[in-house]
């Protein structure tokens, strides 16, 4: 590390750690807000027992506490946003007011009632829906996500974001893709940072059922937030604290798929302190999206355990404690082309070897997470307050090949070798902030320091017997069989020397088991580390709202960078047409991805790995951290007090812009880095608060995923190679959910609800497709050429195995793709080739850029009804809940080949049937 490096992290280091020691001397605070006061009469004496109200009608947020012999109410743990608040008492008027919880400094209202006559009823204006905020965001409470239905059981916390939020793109796997960038998602649990993948083959998850609120940001970032920024999913977990009381429930599923889930949760605590704990557990035989309709070698189970702990020892100070393990394991799905395959069984190296059936693949993860962050709090005065937390991390990642490695033999084009891994990722860290509200001024300034130690251990060898051969025949093909070019000749065979142009590399030959060689071990380690520090200022003055902050990031890792990163915002009310007006910046430093990490970045200059991992000749090996400017322009318009909508339009360019390539037929993905990246579109959602027992809304958006060669870093990629701009695969132009949901008057009568999510697809560069070289940047080229009987353009499919056909959907003239017959004769006359499944462009019009193939559009319907009193109970009921997921049976795809996840289709319909002992 040079000099000025040197210095910069000494002063860094110095501004942290003086802050750290500082917040531990005040006992800092903790990530929700608290909205506090007391209640009285014209008079000024106290009331005790009046019913106080809070309510956000946007996200359905609502809690309600009574005053004690004091007149003092307190509600802890709420999430940032603004409420109604609403007091009422026996032989007083009602009161109400907007409260605004903008930071963990408490709120303090002093409500004073008047003689009159008491009223429940909670009026709610167009104001009362609107939030004068420069950042476009989605807040969503625990009883609107109780009866939205969710597609993924395993991956419920990912479902909801990506049914709930605008400019979320859908993948695989509970995998979501924000505002055109892969999964470059963060989540904050109470305060505690997690930038690392969360879908259900990288980590396991949160458990939803812990969860209190979400606020996803996908606006341009406020300084506080850091590292994967494209959305921001801040989540306020369950407490006990001021349950009196203790509270829970149990319950239990099952479903299609054979798949059953338990769960059980209990609140107790008091008004100083509490405790909330959650356990629950999943088996089921579709765990993953396999690369068939017809589900096969897809099970998989997990267990979760949260427990939140609170305590608050004075007036003035607090702790907090998270506390959370996830175990997962999981089968690969196989493809019809994993099952009874055919490898060599003996006489590999000789010139004439066995080939045997070895069985079906048989791949399977296992996944443990655990999770610790305490925190502490201090207020000081009415105006500032303190915030400390610690936090540890791990995921431990287990991939295991089949018990024959032979049998992990894909297609030629999918996979060529077996790869067994043991990985660790642990995230360690301290935060700590200062918050201070006065006057127009709500300031808050922090550090985070954070700490990724990476462990990767891999064991891969060749299983493909013609992968890399000696010997290839008078037509170039190779063949199984030998040791070295040398004896070629005599078994009239032509060497495949590289000395005579051949592809032959003698390096890989220990490790080809097909010709009795062993395994090839790779080692990786390295730490990451990040710091960061930041001051915002949200100023709010007559109708107009400032943003002003600014951040600095430290990075480093396998490679080093810092970065100053302005962001600003400002939003302008016009009250007398209920409209918000907003822009805002940010710029922000882009990190690598942690998963395989190691792997990505020295592989390819591993002579053993470079060839396995499909490196792209003249790229370098280490990721670089990039840069993002990024621009946000948008509105929220109330129409009445039944109706709110909230846009964005985006523009972000991204220099070194990351994406992940996959090794093989694996869940084994590692990032990659482009030259940069341009990514435009809009985002937009509607809502529709409670208007007689109906609640709705609506999110859609469109986003381009616009990147760049050439590839400056990282292992293997299969696009991009034209030179020119190309869609990357998790671009999608166009999708949309939409939610009702209803409750039937009556004490007994059920509630209904109904979702539409409609996909114009991703891209999927792997379509095959005609083009006669005119445009080029159109990967249709290596598919193309003129059919000699007709002399009509045609189409060559054969690089695709028959189940890969028959995935895509393809049909030539009628004829359809089979999982073992392919499209006769291997090609078909680019008019006569079709599908259902994918999007074909016409002939001459494929493009990368504009006009790339696609997923075909899809239309997804889920419903769910249910009954959360059956039997009209006062402190016990019981509850029931249908489920059904697809409810048409849609036959679709979410993606095929994809080089970050392969092929995977959505969810077959799946109903289930759930009961609930609530207490």
């Amino acid at each position: 590390m040079d000099t000025s490096n040197r210095r910069l992290v000494f002063v860094l280091l110095s501004v942290f750690i003086f802050a750290s020691v500082s917040a531990l001397f005040a006992q800092p605070a903790g990530h929700g807000g608290t909205i506090s006061g007391t209640v009285t009469d014209p008079t000024g004496a106290v009331v005790a027992g009046a019913t106080i109200k809070i309510e956000n009608p946007v996200s359905g947020y609502s809690r309600s506490t009574t005053s004690d012999g004091a007149g003092y109410f307190q509600f802890t743990n709420i999430p940032l946003n603004p409420y109604h608040l609403s007091v009422s008492a026996t032989d007083f008027a009602s009161h109400s007011e907007d409260v605004d919880v903008r930071s963990s400094v408490p709120v303090t209202v002093k409500a004073t009632l008047t003689v009159g006559e008491s009223s429940t009823v909670v009026t709610v204006t167009a104001t009362d829906l609107l939030e004068s905020d420069s950042t476009f965001h989605t807040d969503i409470d625990r009883g609107a996500f109780d009866k939205l239905p969710l597609e993924s059981q395993s991956s419920s916390l990912s479902s909801l974001v990506t049914l709930s939020s605008p400019g979320v793109a859908a993948d695989s796997n509970g995998l979501f893709h924000g505002l055109g960038d892969h999964a470059s998602n963060s989540f904050s649990i109470d305060g505690q940072p997690i930038t690392d993948q969360q879908s259900k083959v990288f980590s396991n998850q949160l458990p939803s059922n812990s969860v209190q609120s979400l606020e996803v940001i996908s606006g341009a970032p406020p300084a506080e937030f850091g590292g994967k920024t494209s959305l921001i999913i801040e989540v306020t977990t369950r407490s006990g604290q001021g349950v009196t009381k203790p509270t829970g429930s149990v319950s239990t599923s099952y479903g299609s798929f054979g798949s059953a889930t338990g769960s059980v949760d209990l609140s107790y605590g008091g008004p100083k302190w509490g405790n909330f704990i959650e356990v629950d557990g999943l088996n089921t035989g579709r765990f993953l999206d396999p690369p068939e309709f017809v589900v096969f070698h897809d099970k998989g189970n997990e267990i979760n355990i949260f427990d939140r702990i609170d305590r608050q020892f004075t007036s003035t100070d607090s702790v907090h404690l998270n506390l959370n393990y996830s175990r997962s394991w999981f089968q690969t799905p196989n493809a019809y082309d994993n099952l009874n395959i055919q490898n060599v069984v003996s006489g590999g190296s000789g010139a004439n070897p066995v080939f045997g059936n070895v069985g079906n693949t048989d791949q399977r993860s296992k996944i443990g997470t655990f999770n610790i962050s305490p925190s502490y709090t201090h207020t000081i005065g009415s105006d500032s307050v303190f915030n400390f937390g610690l936090y540890v991390r791990k995921d431990q990642y287990n991939y295991y090949p089949s018990n024959n490695p032979l049998a992990d033999l894909g297609p030629p084009n999918l996979q060529n070798q077996t790869i067994g891994q043991d990985r660790n990722l642990t995230n360690a860290g301290a935060r700590t902030d200062f918050s201070y509200v006065h006057g127009i001024n709500n300031i808050k300034v922090g550090a985070t320091y954070s700490q990724t130690f990476l462990n990767e251990n891999d064991t891969l060898s060749l299983v493909s017997s013609t992968f890399n051969s000696p010997c290839v025949n008078a037509s170039n093909t190779p063949q199984p069989g030998f040791t070295s070019p040398s004896q070629c000749a005599a078994a009239g065979l032509v060497s495949n020397d590289p000395s005579v142009g051949g592809t032959f590399n003698p390096v890989l030959l220990p490790y080809d088991l097909t010709r009795g060689g062993g395994y090839y071990n790779f080692i990786g380690h390295t730490d990451v580390k990040e710091l960061a520090l930041y001051a915002q200022d949200q100023i709010k003055t007559g109708n107009w709202l400032f943003n002003l902050g600014i951040r600095g990031d430290l990075y480093n890792g396998l490679a080093i960078a810092r970065q100053a990163e302005p962001r600003v915002g400002l939003a302008y009310t016009v009250k007398q047409t209920n409209t918000v007006l907003r822009m805002s910046y940010a710029r922000t430093l882009e990190s690598p991805f942690n998963e395989n990490l190691v792997l990505s970045s020295v592989g390819c200059l591993n002579q053993v790995l470079s060839p396995l991992l499909l490196c792209t000749p003249g790229v370098s090996g280490t990721l670089e951290p990039g840069f993002r400017n990024e621009f946000h322009a948008g509105l929220q318009q109330a129409f009445g007090k039944n109706l709110v909508i909230s846009g964005d339009y985006i523009w972000k360019y991204t220099h070194n812009a990351f994406d992940f390539s996959v090794l093989g037929n694996t869940p084994i993905t590692f990032p990659i880095d482009w030259h940069n990246s341009k990514i435009p579109g809009f985002a937009l959602r509607a809502d529709v608060p409670n208007f007689h027992n109906l609640s709705a809304f609506v999110v859609m958006s469109s986003v381009a995923a616009r990147f760049f060669p050439p590839q400056v870093a990282g292992a293997g990629a299969t696009v991009g190679q034209s030179g020119y701009p190309f869609r990357i695969d998790h671009d999608e132009r166009y999708n949309q959910t939409t939610h009702i949901q209803y409750q039937i008057p009556g004490k007994r009568s059920p509630w209904i609800g109904f979702n539409w999510r409609f996909d114009s697809g991703l891209t999927a560069g792997s379509v095959p497709c005609y083009s006669n070289g005119s445009d080029p940047n159109s990967l249709c080229i290596p598919f193309s050429f003129i059919d000699p009987a007709t002399g009509q353009p045609a189409i060559n499919v054969s690089s695709l195995t028959p189940d890969q056909q028959f995935q895509a959907g393809l049909t030539c003239n009628g004829i359809k793709a089979t999982p073992y017959v392919g499209i006769p004769g291997g090609s078909c006359l680019a008019s006569q080739l079709t599908s259902k499944l994918v999007s074909i462009p016409a002939p001459n019009t494929e493009n990368d850029d504009h006009n790339p193939p696609r997923i075909a559009e899809r239309s997804l319907f889920d419903a769910s009804v249910g009954q959360d009193n059956l039997f009209n109970g006062d402190r016990y009921k019981w509850s029931l809940r249908l489920t059904a997921v697809n409810i048409t049976n849609k036959y679709a795809l979410y993606n095929f080949l994809s080089t970050f996840s392969g092929t995977h289709y959505v969810t077959p319909r799946a109903m289930t049937a759930e009961v609930g002992f609530h207490f």
